[in-house]
């Protein structure tokens, strides 16, 4: 209706019409403006009357101004605007405040969290283990069944990749030879030459990988499937800890968490006030970087920023996970203690050539001795 009488502005007398128009619309400005003014005064009393309040916000919605060009007269209230009832402020007051919102409550609750939570529950029925150790044999069980056979397949990826070098190289000294003699006949410059060897050399190493059938981002494979398990496992340790169902298995596994602890971490479902599982997971996680640092081969600019990054991320991890139940922080420190060890266990020959992961130049037969003599050496006798 407010449209069509928009409308009736171009026909009759212009003016008179179209002045009568501007001082009604004016009004209801006016009025949605002191209406959004009083509601919003309301909703800054506290709360005190939610019944109140609630129908206030029925009025607010179904009132008369109904007008889309009245948005901006307004007060700025949220699309979707939710009150708290009766209930909802009982259990605020009491300090139970429900955090779970948007794409984090849809995580936590999604099927591979609930998939890992009875993984958990099922580990924990048959062993009859304490919950502290059901969470560690788990966690060895995971890394050692998932991520280890794709630790050894980015090994062989990267093997291949390391052996395909000296290929590369005189594939490239022969094209930049065919580029200088071919930018001189047709008289290139050195930019379109440089341009023309770059696009070529793309080609001949991206057929390299197709033929050997290993292309650098197959070794990205095992990050992509153990970044999301770790986190499913640990918003399924965050489930029970919280207890964010409130269902009776997940109760009984809250109070299993409660005494399910050991030494001085009792308590499964509190943060670790002693700091020593976060300091000692930063320290595993820091110790892994340097391992990787320490390689005999030289690593590239985006690699060096790449250490720094993680770096420190693993610094972060210490107060985040000085934060979290002691159960998530538990299952952190032991899944970067497998992963050392796994990546220890993969460095003997003998393992390698169990694997039959490709030999290379960068393989050395005392690892060991040659990663404790590089630390030594970058660490300690610097000082």
């Amino acid at each position: 209706m407010f449209f069509k009488n928009l409308k009736i502005v171009r026909v009759g007398t212009r003016t008179s019409e179209h002045c009568t128009s501007k001082i009604w619309l004016l009004k209801r400005c006016q009025n949605a403006r002191s209406f959004g003014i009083t509601n919003f005064q309301k909703h800054q009393q506290g709360l005190n009357n939610p019944v109140q309040t609630l129908h206030s916000s029925h009025r607010y919605h179904t009132g008369k101004c109904k007008s889309p060009l009245l948005i901006s007269c307004v007060p700025n209230f949220p699309k979707h605007r939710t009150f708290a009832s009766a209930a909802s402020l009982s259990a605020a007051s009491m300090g139970q405040v429900n955090t779970d919102y948007g794409i984090f409550a849809k995580m936590a609750d999604s099927a591979p969290v609930h998939l890992a939570e009875k993984v958990l529950m099922s580990i924990q029925e048959v062993t009859g283990l304490p919950w502290w150790l059901n969470i560690m044999c788990t966690t060895i069980a995971l890394r050692t069944a998932v991520t280890l056979p794709l630790s050894v397949y980015q090994m062989h990826v990267l093997g291949k990749v390391e052996k395909l070098q000296p290929e590369i190289q005189n594939l490239a000294k022969e094209l930049r030879y065919e580029v200088a003699v071919y930018g001189k006949q047709h008289g290139w410059s050195d930019k379109v030459a440089k341009f023309h060897f770059h696009k070529n050399m793309k080609r001949l190493i991206s057929e390299l990988y197709v033929r050997d059938n290993c292309h650098p981002f197959k070794a990205s494979l095992i990050m992509w499937i153990q970044i999301p398990m770790w986190i499913f496992v640990s918003l399924a340790l965050r489930n029970f800890s919280y207890n964010t169902s409130g269902s009776s298995t997940d109760e009984l596994v809250h109070k299993q968490l409660q005494n399910g602890g050991a030494l001085w971490f009792p308590d499964l479902t509190m943060p670790d006030s002693t700091w020593i599982l976060p300091v000692f997971l930063g320290s595993i996680n820091l110790l892994l970087v340097e391992m990787f640092a320490l390689r005999s081969m030289e690593l590239s600019r985006f690699q060096k920023y790449l250490t720094n990054f993680v770096r420190g991320i693993s610094i972060l991890m210490i107060p985040i996970a000085a934060s979290v139940p002691s159960s998530m922080a538990l299952y952190w420190a032991s899944s970067s203690l497998v992963g050392l060890v796994h990546n220890l266990f993969l460095r003997s020959p003998a393992v390698r050539r169990l694997f039959r992961i490709p030999h290379t130049k960068s393989d050395s037969d005392t690892p060991y001795t040659d990663l404790l003599a590089a630390f030594v050496a970058k660490y300690i006798k610097r000082k």
